[in-house]
């Protein structure tokens, strides 16, 4: 029968627990999560000019976000011409007919001289996905917990909460923000969001959706965390034939903290009332 002598067993000790402990290290650095609110630094849009998204390297132009028509070039404020709003490129094969008929007419009256409507003229919340569009020049600002994280726009105090290590709740009421569930994946925040309403629209365009709709996100910080990255996924197979992806970028802002709001009251100089609610929807 094979037996060892007690230093043998001391000596095999040592090499078993030598070897493990770098794998234990690497097992707990793997654990942390990454701290995206660190000195709660904030997170300002790189591309500027308003919320918009960017184009997944590679994906499909059908199968990307929303651009602007050729025909009607984008002219932002402070370019030493006469600013424009942005007009659609309605011409994106994924949006389906009601889609499509709703934004043309939209586009048609804001080309006739209407204001064209977003979600902060009038301090409306801005939804999923259009609030990561936000960040610039008031920035994002990521709160964490292990049981939730935040991410707040200093703009007007618009906040989203995101429960973490949960499932989303069955009998959820379609919300501006919707349930948002998420986990960490390695350096990478997945959040998943179902149950919003249809009072939102998904991007600068003024592009409108349903309830069905559905978005992933994947946070996380690239340039030795100088710089942030997201990007997502939408669903909504009442609006949109298929699912269609977007990336932002975002850039570390160190300022201190403000509080900017949104003033009551903004119901006439744009022709579009603040949402109230005749009674609790909660």
């Amino acid at each position: 029968m094979f037996s060892l002598s007690w230093r043998e067993g001391i000596l095999i000790g040592s090499v078993v627990i030598g070897l493990m402990a770098p794998i234990t290290l690497v097992a707990a650095q793997q654990r942390t999560p990454p701290d995206f609110s660190s000195n709660f630094a904030g997170w300002v849009g790189l591309n500027g000019g308003g919320p918009f998204y960017e184009p997944v390297p590679g994906a499909p132009k059908d199968l990307s976000p929303i651009v602007s028509d050729p025909a009607h070039p984008f002219t932002p404020n402070g370019s030493g011409g006469q600013s424009t709003y942005r007009i659609p490129d309605l011409s994106n094969s994924n949006l389906m007919p009601w889609v499509k008929e709703r934004m043309k007419k939209d586009t048609d009256e804001i080309l006739a001289g209407k204001y064209a409507f977003t979600p902060q003229s009038s301090c409306w919340p801005s939804g999923v996905p259009f609030f990561m569009g936000y960040g610039g020049p008031d920035p994002l600002v990521f709160l964490q917990t292990p049981k939730d994280v935040w991410i707040l726009w200093r703009e007007d105090n618009q906040a989203r909460r995101i429960r973490m290590n949960a499932a989303h709740s069955p009998d959820a009421k379609p919300s501006w923000y919707g349930d948002s569930v998420g986990h960490y994946e390695g350096d990478t925040l997945v959040v998943d969001t179902v149950g919003l309403n249809g009072r939102t629209v998904v991007d600068i365009y003024r592009t409108p959706h349903t309830e069905k709709l559905h978005v992933t996100e994947r946070w996380r910080m690239i340039d030795g965390g100088q710089m942030m990255e997201v990007v997502f996924t939408v669903e909504d197979e009442g609006a949109f034939h298929q699912p269609w992806k977007g990336m932002r970028r975002y850039r570390r802002a160190e300022q201190e903290a403000y509080e900017k709001i949104c003033a009551e009251g903004n119901t006439f100089f744009f022709g579009d009332k603040m949402p109230t609610a005749p009674s609790p929807d909660f």
